[in-house]
């Protein structure tokens, strides 16, 4: 019967991509997909997967060139031959180690198919590589911006040249996201948001050696509330960008909880539209133009340990949010919360409702400002507004 299941739902996800496109040519990264294409729903589906290379170890080759990609991706990742705004992105980039874990010894293998992943994939000892993009002078104070679940530092493109103007601004990849490490789960790292708190620690020891503002948008809110709570002394100001709140907010949008489903939630995430494009387009009202969709495709297009990743952060996200939620809402009421926080709340949210968040606000004296038309992911609807927002919030902070 799984098996059964699995070439119904492998058939749905080749037809899905192919009428996405309106273009009677199958796109460059379909042609060239590893999987064979069912002709009839009623023919039993042939599957054939094959890792890159001649090696003996038959990896996935993660980080080989893109023309040569991995088992699960589609002509390396890449729509042309020609440059492609991710590579302009990822140029204006560097990776910083930070966070190890000793990991299991075990080489790590995708749970489909049982083939070894590259190295990205593997928990090998070593500090794991974080994807970070920098804009202002090292001498200005640091400002870290977190990005949520599901997204790239990618989405604070249009912030971090307004505040590279007055601020060392730094965006960064979470393990699992982006251009960063995606550590194969069940091998060391298994995503859990409790793992998430402590390489955020490792993390900002590299990046920042005095006090810094964090600003956080989305699910990944409570885990930067957390860390916080533990290292106050470190923080200037922490800026919260519609963070799940209060108790409806405890619960992930069906659009992503989908990916916590056994065996459907493997087959779905490896579908760059359904992993990125509808979990991005999905919870506000603007449409993504393409250039950028094909930056956030991208990982899911060259590996696909993106994939695995949104699965296992789904599953924790999905059993351990409630708690986190709860945490969070304590910690920012405590009379010993001595961090300035402020929230900004995106007012056309389709996956976090408004109601609660400003008794919430008065009740533990933390400034509301209301964003009247961004959604979920405030700095991608409103960049520029955004970073005029952290700008003015900090600056005046500091002058108290």
């Amino acid at each position: 019967m799984a098996i059964q299941a699995f070439h119904s739902s492998a058939c749905y996800f080749h037809s899905h991509l192919l009428h996405s496109y309106s273009t009677t040519a199958y796109p460059p990264f379909l042609a060239s997909r590893r999987f064979q294409l069912c002709p009839s729903a009623r023919k039993p589906l042939k599957l054939s997967c094959s890792s890159s290379g001649n090696n003996g170890d038959q990896d996935y080759l993660l980080d080989a060139p893109v023309s040569v990609g991995d088992g699960f991706s589609f002509s390396g990742g890449k729509y042309s031959d020609g440059p492609s705004p991710s590579d302009e992105w990822f140029k204006q980039g560097k990776k910083v180690k930070a966070y190890s874990i000793p990991g299991t010894g075990e080489k790590a293998k995708d749970p489909i198919f049982g083939l070894a992943m590259g190295a990205g994939s593997q928990a090998t000892g070593d500090r794991y590589r974080w994807f970070c993009v920098e804009s202002g002078s090292t001498d200005n104070p640091p400002v870290i911006l977190i990005h949520g679940f599901p997204s790239q530092a990618y989405s604070y493109r249009k912030v971090l040249p307004v505040l590279s103007k007055d601020y060392h601004a730094i965006a960064f990849d979470w393990l699992g996201f982006g251009f960063s490490d995606k550590p194969q789960p069940r091998y060391g790292f298994d995503y859990t948001l409790d793992e998430y708190v402590s390489s955020l620690q490792s993390l900002i020891d590299e990046l920042a050696v005095t006090k810094v503002s964090l600003v956080v948008q989305g699910y990944f809110s409570p885990v930067v509330v957390k860390y916080a709570s533990i290292h106050q002394e470190k923080l200037s100001n922490l800026i919260l960008l519609n963070p799940p709140l209060t108790a409806q907010h405890a619960k992930l949008p069906p659009t992503l909880s989908i990916f916590s489903n056994f065996l459907l939630g493997e087959i779905f995430s490896q579908d760059p539209l359904r992993a990125s494009d509808k979990a991005l387009t999905s919870c506000g009202p603007y449409k993504m133009k393409e250039e950028d969709a094909m930056v956030y495709r991208r990982p899911y297009l060259t590996s696909g340990s993106s994939g695995f990743a949104l699965n296992a952060i789904s599953r924790n996200m999905k059993k351990d949010l409630k708690r986190y939620v709860e945490d969070m809402h304590t910690i920012l009421k405590d009379k010993n919360w001595k961090v300035q926080t402020t929230i900004c709340w995106g007012q056309r949210d389709r996956w976090l409702s408004y109601d609660g968040v400003e008794d919430f606000c008065k009740d533990s004296n933390h400034k509301l400002i209301e964003v009247p038309t961004a959604g979920h992911h405030v700095q991608e609807d409103c960049g520029e507004e955004v970073g005029q927002l952290i700008c003015g919030i900090i600056s005046k902070r500091n002058k108290i």
